[in-house]
């Protein structure tokens, strides 16, 4: 699967409120959203792991917040880091407020090549130094993903897009993941006080 550490955890940490995930497997993009399922993060467990979870819950609203600052958006962000190769698209995003200025980390996939770029929230400059490495590194699974990625006629722009506009919120993460064999998007939106993780099937998507 992938998707970043942190597309993971606010996929399924809820701050106390809750995490709504929404299913939009419509072929066109533009079938309405409903939600699947709900879950309280804290409800039920043992008392160490309830602890632990008030700590995360803690760090995942402080990135939250940091997050609503933020004078670039995530589509912003994508956009930024695709115009740094041509012909590049973003596999990977998500906002990361643990470095001392909050940024996006940004994978995108050129031609054999997966680029990883840190894209400033507060101004969109491009900081740190750009790594490259080649799609032959890359587990199988990953691999396949990119493959199918770079074939699709939508892009996780469109996907951020459609999400956006289904739960009225902000994207603060998206990624890629394969579900029975068909690669899916899968979008982290910041919505009010609630979390809600979006899954796209886009046409064509399934795996060879």
């Amino acid at each position: 699967m992938m998707t970043t550490g942190r597309l993971r955890r606010l996929g399924y940490w809820a701050l106390g409120t809750r995490l709504f995930a929404i299913a939009l497997l419509s072929l066109p993009f533009a079938a309405p959203a409903h939600a699947i399922a709900t879950t309280d993060a804290a409800a039920g467990l043992p008392q160490a792991q309830e602890d632990e979870a008030a700590l995360d819950t803690h760090e995942v609203r402080r990135e939250l917040d940091s997050f609503q600052a933020a004078q670039i958006s995530l589509r912003q962000a994508m956009a930024i880091a695709e115009k740094l190769h041509t012909g590049s698209t973003t596999a990977d995003i998500s906002f990361d407020a643990a470095a001392e200025t909050a940024v996006y980390r940004v994978k995108t996939v050129q031609h054999d090549r997966v680029w990883r770029h840190t894209i400033d929230a507060t101004t969109g400059a491009v900081s740190g130094s750009e790594a490259a490495s080649p799609l032959t590194s890359l587990d199988s699974e990953d691999r396949g993903n990119l493959v199918v990625l770079r074939a699709l006629r939508h892009r996780l722009a469109d996907a951020v897009q459609v999400a956006e506009r289904a739960t009225s919120g902000k994207a603060i993460s998206g990624g890629l993941t394969r579900e029975r064999g068909k690669l899916n998007f899968v979008i982290v939106v910041v919505a009010g006080s609630d979390l809600k993780q979006v899954i796209l099937e886009p046409p064509g998507g399934r795996m060879r």
